[in-house]
């Protein structure tokens, strides 16, 4: 600290000397007589007042202050928009605002295939919602590194060379998995130096940081509506009725039929209040499928619908959220059944490359192409009254954002949805 206020004084002092002889040589000119060693004076004392103002502009103090100042600034403002999680809307906003603030000549944010927001010269070169192209791009997200490209070529943007001659790419990763990159342009490679790469790795973390903690208020809301949703839908009110409705039937027809369907019914239903919040074994959730499905056989005839199920040899204990394969099949029951003809429906549980998918397929009458963007909003399909966009909230929170709920289908053909769980068999 002593150091640090001896080096001001040291400062003031030159400065003062600086000012006084400048006053000297004012006053010399004034009178046209101008002894030959006071331009000397003055041209030192003049260096001594720029080296003096170059201390105080560099002074190591004031610009860590002002880069405080600046990451506090960004980190309020980019905050806003960052908890709201990657989309168009945030990207670009925060594209804008963090431009000004580098030497970069553009700024993109991308998703792991799109981009999502541009900001800077030639806006025309990056299209919001266009797929990438950028080789550098795919690159880091797959390292989950920052990475210093120093050619267009090495951008790898075939046809937009001219534009830009660098770029620094960041990963934007949440929960160990990158979700999307930060981009900055540079005209040539001279303008990237030690403290834009630094500025841009903190930048990048920075942005993932509030990605993370927009995911974790998701998953705090979510897990606080499927608590309420879990009481609410413990019976789903169609489904009792019509059960209840069948048994009764079955009672004068075929009594002992009734009494198993009964027994069925209520192991069926405490399973579903022990394991609405719990994590279960895969084959305890399929044989809690194959019991529902026991009940639509029952009300619609063996000759109507028809369940097969195969989950791979080693993954039977695999941990998932209950409630994830059973709303899939009781969709496909309400909405895919023909007028006529059998309801096949298959369930298959397989690894791949990149962890473990589920796949619920069935023949049924298929999703129209237009409606297809639509299956994945709040209280679209309900299986026990849970939709399938809280089938796909669960898998993201527990296996990572890049897992999730996806869907193909062909209209008069059938219906497959693929539950994929990354990295579930490691």
């Amino acid at each position: 600290m002593e150091t640090k206020r001896t080096a001001l004084a040291e400062t003031i002092i030159v400065t003062i000397v600086a000012l006084l002889s400048l006053v000297i040589l004012w006053s010399f000119m004034s009178t046209r007589e101008v002894p030959a060693a006071i331009p000397v004076t003055c041209t030192i004392a003049l260096g001594v007042l720029g080296i003096a103002v170059m201390n105080w502009s560099t002074d190591p103090d004031r610009l860590r202050a002002r880069q405080s100042d600046r990451s506090l600034y960004l980190a309020n403002k980019t905050l806003g928009f960052m908890r709201e999680g990657l989309s168009e809307e945030s990207a670009g906003a925060v594209c804008e605002l963090l431009l000004p603030y580098t030497n970069a000549v553009a700024i993109a944010i991308t998703d792991r295939e799109r981009i999502l927001g541009f900001a800077g010269v030639q806006d025309g070169i990056h299209e919001v919602g266009e797929r990438m192209e950028s080789l550098a791009t795919k690159l880091t997200l797959e390292e989950k590194t920052m990475r210093v490209v120093l050619s267009p070529d090495e951008i790898g943007l075939p046809g937009k060379k001219q534009a830009y001659g660098a770029a620094i790419v960041v990963p934007l990763v949440v929960r160990n998995q990158a979700i999307g990159t930060l981009k900055f342009y540079y005209r040539t490679p001279r303008r990237i130096n030690e403290t834009q790469q630094s500025m841009a790795e903190g930048l990048g973390e920075l942005l993932s940081t509030q990605l993370s903690l927009a995911e974790l208020d998701a998953q705090t809301e979510l897990a606080t509506r499927m608590e309420l949703k879990a009481l609410q839908a413990q019976i789903n009110p169609h489904f009792l009725f019509n059960t209840l409705n069948t048994i009764s039937a079955l009672i004068r027809m075929d009594p002992k039929r009734a009494r198993e369907l009964l027994r069925e019914f209520a192991t069926f239903y405490r399973r579903t209040l022990e394991n609405s919040e719990d994590l279960i074994a895969i084959s305890e959730e399929i044989a809690q499928t194959e019991r529902y499905f026991m009940f639509e056989k029952a009300r619609f005839g063996e000759e109507r619908v028809k369940l097969d199920t195969h989950i791979e040899p080693g993954l039977e204990g695999l941990q998932v959220p209950a409630f994830i394969i059973q709303p899939l099949v009781e969709n496909a029951v309400n909405h895919a059944m023909r007028d006529e003809g059998q309801l096949h429906i298959l369930v298959d549980v397989a690894r791949d490359d990149d962890g473990v998918v589920v796949s619920v397929a069935d023949d049924g009458v298929g999703i129209k192409q237009e409606a297809l963007p639509l299956t994945l909003e709040p209280g679209y399909g309900t299986g026990i009254g849970i939709a399938l966009k809280n089938v796909d909230d669960r898998l993201k929170g527990l296996f990572g954002p890049e897992s999730g709920l996806r869907i193909e289908s062909e209209y008069g053909v059938g219906t497959t949805v693929f539950l994929d769980l990354k990295g579930a068999h490691r």
